[in-house]
């Protein structure tokens, strides 16, 4: 694998860090800045306003640059709404910044996907989208553990910093190991890139990333009430029982990566089977804290086996658009997010239980298996029919007169 993944998963690391680092935060924002904690809440949606907008946009105004260049230019805008949200006099000003510094999320995940596949051979593709991944698995198990702990003896503030240097290496890294010969492809300009994406394969696979990754958050989004009041564990050990979902995430987005180079489509649906099985064991496996452990790491290695195969597939689906329709499935993933804890919520408001977001997202996962399978009978009904050739000889007046001389 050529170490410049490497440089993709430093930029991988610190997005994924900015991203979920808030949640942790939002009690020392709100108290800086004299907001409620649901206001301050509105900063979590922000970014993940910013990451739907951002996504298909900037990759399609990108689309004739330098894939190298857009990158290093992502990275810098990154750097920027981190370094701006670290000087926020208000959470007005604060909500800006967390919106600015969601734009270069998808694009980035999404031009790098092709990055990333265009320096392997076509065996090594998801095994390559997955080493890229790695960073935001990574994230969860350190990078956000730590910016946390940052900002709760530092400062919030210093926490933005430190994700702010972290960009500043993913941009050195960038510039140093993503080679020119890799960083472009032509292009079929921007309207060709949204042509691209009116197929119906294309809408089939971003709907399984919203449905699949919708059941993933409905769960993950109340796991911490899962876990204190189902399980029984006290608030002070969940952090590190979120860093287990973020091992969980890291060995399943790796093992999703091998699995996809040989079944892109198998291993998808293997994949999504374990998410409903995971989600509807949920309710059994949080009576015991040993249980809800194990069931902490299995929800993310479940969910990230999918992760690597749906990007893969997005970017098949719409070749004459790579970039446009990777970035489009960051920004389904972030519709998941919202969606799914939204699904999650409704759950717990009826009085179901605490658990009972799990329960919702076992159903949001067979609704992404039942779309990943309309996708793959389109693809066979499309697919094209091969059968006995049969040949044709046509008698010419003089042939056999004229072969014999």
């Amino acid at each position: 694998m050529p170490l410049a993944l490497l440089a993709l998963a430093v930029g991988a690391f610190g997005i994924g860090t900015t991203e979920f680092v808030m949640m942790g935060l939002l009690p020392d924002v709100a108290d800086d800045l004299h907001v409620s904690i649901p206001t301050a809440g509105h900063l979590v949606s922000a970014y993940a306003l910013g990451v739907v907008i951002g996504a298909p946009l900037l990759a399609a105004v990108t689309s004739r640059m330098s894939r190298r260049t857009v990158l290093i230019g992502l990275m810098a805008l990154f750097v920027v709404g981190n370094a701006l949200s670290a000087l926020a006099p208000d959470h007005h000003w604060l909500l800006a910044a967390r919106f600015l510094s969601g734009l270069p999320h998808g694009a980035f995940f999404g031009v790098g996907a092709v990055v990333a596949t265009g320096m392997v051979a076509p065996e090594r593709k998801a095994r390559s989208v997955s080493l890229m991944f790695l960073g935001l698995t990574v994230a969860n198990i350190a990078g956000v553990p730590v910016a946390t702990l940052m900002g709760q003896h530092l400062g919030w503030r210093a926490t933005f910093l430190g994700v702010s240097a972290i960009g500043l290496a993913a941009i050195a890294s960038l510039a140093l190991l993503i080679p020119h010969d890799h960083a472009s492809a032509p292009s079929t300009g921007l309207r060709g890139e949204l042509a691209a994406l009116r197929s119906l394969p294309v809408w089939l696979a971003l709907g399984t990333t919203v449905a699949g990754f919708g059941a993933l958050f409905a769960a993950y989004s109340y796991i911490t009430p899962m876990l204190t009041d189902a399980a029984g564990y006290a608030d002070g050990k969940v952090t590190l029982l979120l860093a287990l979902f973020g091992v969980g995430a890291t060995a399943g987005n790796l093992l999703g990566g091998r699995l996809a180079d040989h079944s892109m489509r198998g291993t998808l649906y293997g994949g999504l089977v374990s998410l409903v099985a995971v989600l509807a064991l949920f309710p059994l496996l949080m009576t015991t804290a040993w249980s809800a452990a194990v069931a902490v790491a299995l929800l993310g290695a479940a969910a990230f086996v999918t992760g690597s195969p749906l990007q893969l597939m997005v970017m098949e689906k719409a070749s004459a658009a790579p970039s446009l329709a990777s970035s489009a499935n960051q920004a389904a993933f972030n519709l998941a997010n919202a969606g799914g804890a939204w699904i999650g919520g409704l759950a717990l408001a009826a009085g179901l239980g605490v658990t009972s977001p799990a329960t919702a997202g076992a159903a949001l996962a067979v609704v992404g298996l039942a779309v990943a399978g309309a996708a793959g009978l389109v693809d066979r009904r499309r697919a094209p029919r091969s059968g006995p050739t049969r040949v044709v000889v046509a008698h010419v007046p003089g042939a056999s007169k004229e072969m014999a001389r």
